[in-house]
């Protein structure tokens, strides 16, 4: 259930959600501060085995919802780790009335900053994303920002609209709605540019395979089209 990915960094995917028709994979990921605390970001469904294995590595301290948009889970993890603090993107508080939670603090300032970084990508009308980086196992994920399905994974007219939209390219790429609903360019370039300095060798993302390698040259080719 938990695969391990990277020092302190462990893999987990979830049920397929559909939205609009479309069929998504889920991924979370675990990451293990050096107190023994857990990190765990962009929950997917907590079915018994999960939790058992969530429980085998340490006590959860951070349940963070990475954008506007994962959010189906959280409730199920709140009850399950009532002492944890949930961390999600303002925004979401018009959807998720029924939910606790605080907004992100601003980068350095969060009690996971010796060992994660994160950058609000602020500026889109679909989404507002938190970007993470955890430095031990030089590892960047990004949730929907960055997506990469293979061609074989819609059919009949989702498949010419996944293709459109640039989800099942040869590499990980931002898929066009999110490209073409950037209304505030300048502050998402400012957040991007601390993004791609970052020295990253892996790349996970909640739709696509995770990469091992050259993480920071896919990033910026991901973002060419907004980054001089």
């Amino acid at each position: 259930m938990l695969e391990p990915f990277g020092q302190d960094l462990w893999l987990a995917s979830g049920p397929v959600v559909a939205v609009a028709g479309f069929h998504y994979p889920t991924r979370m990921a675990a990451i293990r501060l050096d107190d023994g605390t857990l990190f765990i970001w962009s929950p997917v469904a907590l079915s018994d085995t999960l939790r058992a294995a969530i429980d085998a590595l340490g006590e959860v301290r951070w349940l963070i919802a990475p954008n506007t948009l994962h959010h189906l889970f959280l409730a199920e993890w709140q009850r399950a780790y009532p002492q944890a603090t949930l961390y999600a993107p303002s925004d979401l508080r018009k959807r998720r009335k029924d939910l606790s939670f605080s907004d992100f603090p601003a980068r350095g300032a969060a009690a996971w900053s010796g060992a994660i970084d994160h950058v609000i990508v602020n500026g889109n009308r679909i989404t507002t994303e938190v970007v993470f980086f955890h430095t031990p196992s030089r590892t960047v994920l990004f949730t929907d920002l960055i997506q990469q399905f293979d061609r074989n994974s819609f059919t009949g007219w989702r498949s010419l609209i996944a293709q459109l939209d640039g989800m099942t390219t040869s590499e990980p790429r931002v898929p066009r709605k999110f490209r073409y609903t950037f209304f505030n360019r300048r502050v998402a370039r400012a957040a991007l540019r601390q993004i791609v300095i970052w020295p990253a060798d892996r790349l996970v993302m909640a739709h696509g395979s995770p990469l091992r390698n050259d993480a920071r040259n896919v990033v910026r080719r991901a973002f060419e089209w907004l980054l001089p």
